[in-house]
């Protein structure tokens, strides 16, 4: 069992402000995991108190400081992956090796990634007489999700340091232990005192109060639509800067050049990677109409032979998805496609039948969808493809764009024609031909699914203010 009854403010871990706890749930028992303390209004107005005070002294500390900040932060990360990857497994249920080697290792590369871009990157410049400079915006609220607890954390706190930021960071309270292991690891590597603040709570409370607070200059929320939606809003009146990465419901368009099978296979293991929680999954998977049928067996297949199980099982390819709430949405979903009229291939509702306890989904294809049902509008957010047929290219591109969100889209088949095609889809990445994820490539969405970038140098950006000091040479 792991407790997490402290905050870590202004460099100490205190008592919160009130006596409130919460039971966090093993997603692959059911059973009690630990409990953290519920942060208060009181508690964030201590945090970002401490964060307004370092502010000062912090950003105006040279970038060689915070490159060697980074870099013993990068150390302790690695040094602490597998301990890191063991509380994420227990906490959200992905499967061990996974957890350790994408979910805890992500971190470092994070930071690694962050540490490349500083060291070109101009925070001041001449254009003309002009001095052009990249300030640190100030205090940052930082409200993290469950799905890649430590992906989020890390692409939001290393560029914050690289500009001089303050923050205060809330993760998820479904998924909080990691978080406290960072935080151990920030306070190893000499962060500052007031820096890095962490408090644990829900959205209501805590993620309310930061978002509102009047000392905070930027929230950076990563999350679902709706969520973000109410973030914003509490934001609104102090007209802070609200960076958002929320919702998806990503293409794949598998063209007729594709090599089919290999094509339509990667795009099960995509999509139902992480439990399929993960926000730019594949989760629409567009065919050749007259080839409908054989895309059914092919994903029905590959997701048969995914073996579902505990995540310290090493056979385990998909764990259980986080909650039970979220494995009662998913439920409700399958069920809607099926009454809907989706033509169910693999799995289907409830848990594999060599399982009696704990949020496991049966990996789940449905074929012959329409792109006006349910699942293929919302974001399930768990290991369910819904496959949709096209009669032409026009029409491919106008199914998948005809979505609210647009953080993701894949194209497979040859790559002059991916590459002709990708222009034309409204989303903030498109990966051809099933390519190795880029940590330095720009990360947000289009529409619903958020505004702003993170990652590498653009996260450098997100995090700064620029200024103009005009007259700074006389001519």
């Amino acid at each position: 069992m792991m407790h997490a009854h402290r905050f870590y403010i202004d460099g100490e871990w205190v008592e919160p402000c009130v006596s409130k706890t919460l039971e966090v749930i093993d997603p692959s028992t059911e059973q009690p995991a630990g409990t953290i303390a519920l942060g208060s209004a009181a508690d964030v107005q201590r945090a970002v108190t401490a964060a307004r005070g370092a502010f000062a002294s912090f950003s105006q500390t040279s970038k060689t400081e915070r490159i060697d900040l980074l870099k013993r932060i990068v150390d302790i990360l690695k040094r602490r992956n597998d301990e890191l990857g063991d509380v994420i497994s227990r906490e959200m249920g992905a499967p061990l090796a996974m957890a350790r080697a994408e979910q805890a290792g992500i971190g470092a590369t994070h930071f690694e990634q962050t540490i490349k871009a500083i060291e070109t990157f101009a925070f001041d410049y001449m254009q003309g007489s002009t001095r052009i400079v990249h300030e640190p915006i100030g205090v940052v609220a930082m409200i993290s999700p469950w799905n890649w607890p430590i992906n989020q954390i890390a692409c939001k706190v290393a560029p914050a340091l690289a500009t001089g930021c303050t923050m205060v960071l809330k993760p998820s309270e479904i998924a909080p232990f990691s978080a406290v292991v960072f935080a151990e690891i920030m306070d190893e590597a000499g962060v500052p005192k007031g820096v890095f603040n962490l408090v644990q709570g829900d959205g209501p409370t805590v993620g309310t109060a930061l978002a509102s607070h009047p000392d905070v200059d930027m929230v950076s929320f990563t999350g679902s639509t709706r969520a973000g939606i109410a973030v914003a809003q509490a934001a609104a009146p102090t007209v802070k800067r609200v960076h958002q990465e929320l919702g998806g419901k990503s293409p794949n368009i598998i063209l007729p050049s594709a090599d089919f099978a290999a094509a339509v296979s990667a795009g099960v293991r995509r999509c139902f990677g992480n439990s399929g929680q993960t926000c730019t999954a594949p989760t629409r998977m567009l065919v050749p109409a007259e080839r409908m049928e054989e895309a059914g067996l092919i994903a029905a297949r590959e997701a048969a032979a995914l073996v579902v199980g505990p995540p310290s099982d090493p056979r385990t390819d998909l764990g259980p998805v986080a909650s039970g709430a979220q494995f009662d949405k998913i439920q409700t979903l399958i069920e809607r496609g099926i009454a809907e009229g989706a033509a169910l291939v693999a799995g289907g509702p409830g848990r594999p039948s060599h399982l009696n306890s704990g949020y496991f989904v049966r990996p789940t294809v449905f074929a012959r969808v329409t792109n006006q049902m349910t699942i293929a509008r919302e974001e399930i957010f768990g290991p369910v493809l819904s496959i949709i047929g096209y009669d032409s290219e026009e029409e491919a591109i106008a199914i998948a764009n005809d979505s609210p969100y647009g953080l993701a889209a894949y194209i497979q088949g040859d790559p002059q024609e991916a590459r002709a095609l990708a222009g034309r889809l409204r989303a903030g990445t498109v990966r051809l031909n099933s390519c190795a994820w880029d940590s330095a490539a720009p990360f947000g969405g289009y529409k619903q699914s958020g505004n702003g970038r993170e990652y590498g140098k653009f996260g450098l950006h997100e995090f700064s203010e620029t200024k103009s000091i005009v007259g700074f040479l006389d001519e």
